[in-house]
């Protein structure tokens, strides 16, 4: 079955010693690239410009992530879904206008919360 996707090569560890101005210099060069890399890059392709990379913090806006785990960190979501589910499973939800409220609350909320990830990550949501 061809998925139309390329082939990859495994990549296989290799281990190698040096001093710990050695390392010190090497990451100094790799400019944060990773050391395999830049190593990788140096010995086989060092015509080319160096490979892209991804920043060492993938989060652009820290507040905004710091107001999102707050917030997770103030709710009781996990706790309240779970007893939520026994209650459905057991059928002993009583199905009320304040319950759907609430149930209806409780999704606006999450929606909230990952809008704020999304931001905080700089992804952009799909609808």
């Amino acid at each position: 079955m061809d998925s139309g996707q390329p082939i990859k090569n495994p990549l296989y560890p290799v281990s190698l010693r040096m001093t710990f101005e050695e390392k010190a210099n090497l990451e100094l060069a790799a400019a944060g690239m990773s050391l395999s890399s830049y190593i990788r890059w140096r010995i086989f392709d060092p015509a080319s410009p160096p490979p892209k990379h991804r920043g060492k913090q993938p989060v652009k806006d820290h507040v905004a992530l710091a107001r999102l785990l707050a917030m997770m960190g103030q709710s009781r979501i996990g706790n309240n879904l779970n007893q939520l589910a026994k209650a459905v499973n057991s059928g002993s939800l009583p199905v009320t206008p304040e319950t759907e409220a609430e149930l209806l609350e409780a999704a606006r909320a999450i929606v909230h919360m990952r809008r704020l990830l999304l931001e905080a990550l700089q992804i952009e949501a799909t609808p």
